[in-house]
């Protein structure tokens, strides 16, 4: 289990999709498109009856988490003033992870950070915005000034 599914544990209730690893990678159900490669699924451009008569189950949206008040919540119970709006560091010193320089390159490696990890505040700006990102594509409600 990598460092952004202890973050997803942490925030996401334990029966949601993407806590229990359904969905910790994947975007949201509503956004996905089916696959043109999928078993079954006809090729493009083919009109054949099996094609046309195959009927695809419904898609269920995956649950939504208002991040936000999660981690506002967690913040006002531990009393203690974490910038985490902003700061990777204080996002996981707030969720009880380890905050370290080794994880956190650790964190932006499984998140295919491309930049220079020496360069530690642009990797740390970086992770933040792409946490925030991926926390919404796996069913988060992140407000648009935290993931832009």
């Amino acid at each position: 289990m990598g460092i952004f599914s202890n973050i997803l544990n942490k925030i996401f209730p334990h029966d949601h999709p993407a806590a229990t690893g359904s969905g910790a990678t994947a975007a949201p159900a509503t956004a996905q498109q089916p696959s043109p490669a999928a078993p079954g699924a006809a090729p493009a451009g083919s009109s054949t009856p099996a094609a046309a008569g195959t009927v695809q189950p419904p898609v269920t949206p995956m649950p939504e988490v208002d991040v936000e008040s999660v981690l506002s919540a967690m913040q006002a119970k531990q009393g203690q003033e974490l910038n985490w709006r902003t700061s990777i560091v204080d996002l996981m010193k707030l969720l009880g992870l380890d905050s370290s320089l080794t994880a956190r390159k650790e964190l932006a490696a499984e998140l295919h950070y491309s930049g220079n990890t020496e360069d530690s505040a642009a990797m740390n700006m970086w992770l933040h915005k792409a946490v925030m990102k991926k926390l919404a594509e796996n069913g988060g409600k992140v407000p648009a000034d935290l993931k832009d």
